[in-house]
């Protein structure tokens, strides 16, 4: 009986933190879409190998017809509780190439710390390059920072992981 009260005061408490953390992750989809459909006008048909008309169904729709995996692919998003594996390191990632039919996009703890509604919007804008067109660590921050360009005349300043990601000598430029 105590185990069955402990264990429902653990739900309920966990409750909150879970709503919150599904409500930053509304709104960090909703700012990245609503600065995508600012920046879309600007942006050609494809940017930095980035099939433009995929990546806008991946973020709005969470559904794609991909050219770079092949055929119809979903996105599934999963939120983890802990700071394990690629949680330690990471804001988030994802889980490549698709497996039956899907894309996991893996938010971490750290996604959800108060006061970083800027850097969540960022981090949706970076991860679903990778969603759309792999893992090219160079190519999701140029295409990023181009869409926030696009879209607000000023993009985050990634110098510090663009240099430690070895971005000087790719074929992708910053704004």
């Amino acid at each position: 009986m105590i185990r069955t009260l402990l264990a429902l005061l653990a739900i309920f408490i966990a409750q909150p933190a879970f709503a919150n953390d599904q409500t930053a992750l509304d709104r960090a989809l909703d700012d990245a879409l609503a600065t995508f459909e600012r920046a879309l006008p600007k942006l050609s048909s494809e940017e930095f190998g980035v099939d433009v008309a995929a990546y806008r169904d991946a973020l709005s729709l969470q559904q794609f017809r991909s050219s770079y995996w092949g055929g119809e692919i979903g996105l599934d998003i999963e939120m983890r509780e802990g700071a394990t594996g690629s949680c330690r390191q990471f804001a988030a990632f994802v889980r490549i190439p698709p497996e039956n039919g899907a894309v996991k996009l893996v938010l971490c703890p750290q996604f959800f710390s108060p006061g970083a509604d800027a850097l969540r919007e960022l981090t949706v804008l970076h991860e679903m390059v990778h969603v759309v067109a792999g893992r090219d660590e160079c190519q999701a921050m140029a295409f990023a920072a181009k869409v926030q360009m696009a879209a607000t005349g000023a993009f985050t300043p990634v110098d510090a992981y663009w240099k430690a990601s070895g971005c000087a000598g790719s074929r992708y430029t910053l704004p």
